[in-house]
């Protein structure tokens, strides 16, 4: 019985997806349930399971972009799993295959289409006043493909073949190219601002000194920075709703809930996921999400629905040692929070000079529907909580806030 097995949809709204790469090569027996393919979606990488056990038949390239529901193998459920005859039980049969494989990497198996260039590859070529001859070409039977052309460049460029200097060419993923456009389209179509801040962080030093070590033996996570700066944006989101609402057409929805968006960097790029509903939850619960999703998206397992949704982003830059920035609202979001890195720096106290850990932070924003009034007051509203998390996080009762 031959099985079609066709591309799942990722998610709501994704109508195409593309093999990011094949795990197993035509011809193989392959088990239920092994991934065979990754597959890019525009929010997310994805593994493509065996619907059963059989021999596959490729029927798409990597770097295919193929519509949800397109067949992109076939399955031989009939075929039986191979033995392994690794070990020939003919010593000769050794050397013929190794005579076999050294023939054949040295005699090319030429035909009508080798080094003749496909009709669009020939267009490019032309364009580019370069002859098929020099170009070693990479399709089937040696064929020089479209990609071959693009990459192309004329032997009379001497200037570039200098020893030491090169270049490589490898095409974007789905989800990277998606980012781009959607960080072009936050620039184009917002009247996008930053304002700034700084904030002391001794206080919050000062508490994870004294109680980062039981926090961590008694629920299993650190009490990082996140727990802080996802409440104290909770707290501010309340006090400046605007903040937490987004333009939808003649109309501004205002979301009484609070999804905060986490940006962090995965093995296929940027990627966001949400936290869902952070206005209920503990420092213990915030930091068990964070290392719930930072786990996910890095082991490239995060869904698309773990992905969308969120009313805020909160950037940090600080992970990677950035002083300061602009960080760009993820639409259809409104407002963006960048943390920075902490620096020892010194700074007025009460008429004195003393040494404070600091962190710069910035808060962009969609001038559209958030005033001045409200961006400066909601980034005043977040440094106040950080500097006295105590009283303004915490209820003055640390031990009861972190489930101690």
């Amino acid at each position: 019985m031959i099985l079609e097995m066709k591309v799942p949809s990722p998610g709501e709204s994704i109508t195409e997806v593309e093999i990011a790469a094949w795990l197993v090569e035509d011809g193989d027996y392959v088990e239920k349930d092994q991934a065979i393919a990754e597959v890019d979606s525009d929010k997310a990488t994805l593994e493509l399971p065996a619907e059963e056990s059989g021999t596959i038949t490729l029927k798409a390239e990597e770097g295919d972009a193929v519509a949800v529901g397109a067949v992109v193998c076939l399955i031989d459920t009939s075929a039986e799993k191979p033995e392994d005859n690794k070990k020939s039980t003919d010593s000769n049969s050794t050397d013929s295959k190794e005579k076999v494989a050294v023939t054949s990497s040295v005699v090319e198996n030429r035909t009508y289409a080798t080094g003749s260039p496909s009709p669009a590859a020939k267009k490019i070529l032309a364009e580019k006043g370069i002859s098929s001859s020099e170009i070693n070409g990479t399709g089937k039977d040696g064929r020089v493909t479209k990609e071959d052309a693009v990459n192309a460049v004329s032997s009379m460029g001497k200037e570039i073949n200098v020893k030491g200097r090169g270049s490589s060419r490898s095409k974007m993923s789905m989800l990277r190219r998606k980012v781009a456009e959607r960080l072009v389209e936050a620039k184009n179509t917002t009247a996008m601002l930053t304002t700034f801040n700084e904030v002391d962080m001794s206080s919050i030093f000062a508490l994870r000194k004294t109680y980062k070590e039981t926090f961590k033996e008694k629920h299993d996570v650190s009490l990082g920075f996140m727990s802080f700066f996802t409440l104290a944006i909770v707290r501010a989101l309340k006090l400046f709703p605007s903040v937490n609402s987004m333009i939808d057409g003649k109309e501004m929805i205002t979301y009484n809930f609070c999804d905060i968006s986490i940006a962090v960097s995965g093995p296929k790029g940027l990627m966001v996921p949400v936290i869902r509903n952070a206005e209920n939850l503990t420092f213990k619960g915030v930091e068990a999400e964070v290392k719930r999703l930072a786990i996910r998206a890095r082991d490239g397992k995060i869904t698309v629905d773990e992905m969308t949704g969120g009313t805020f982003t909160i950037s940090n830059g600080g992970v990677f040692g950035s002083m300061l920035s602009t960080p760009i609202i993820n639409p259809p979001q409104s407002g963006i929070l960048g943390m920075h890195n902490i620096v020892e720096r010194p700074v007025a106290i009460d008429g004195k000079v003393e040494i404070r850990p600091i962190m710069y932070v910035a808060l962009s924003y969609d001038h559209r529907i958030i005033d001045g009034k409200e961006s400066v007051g909601f980034l005043v509203a977040v440094k106040e909580a950080l500097e006295n998390p105590e009283e303004l996080l915490m209820n003055n009762n640390v031990k009861k806030s972190l489930e101690l």
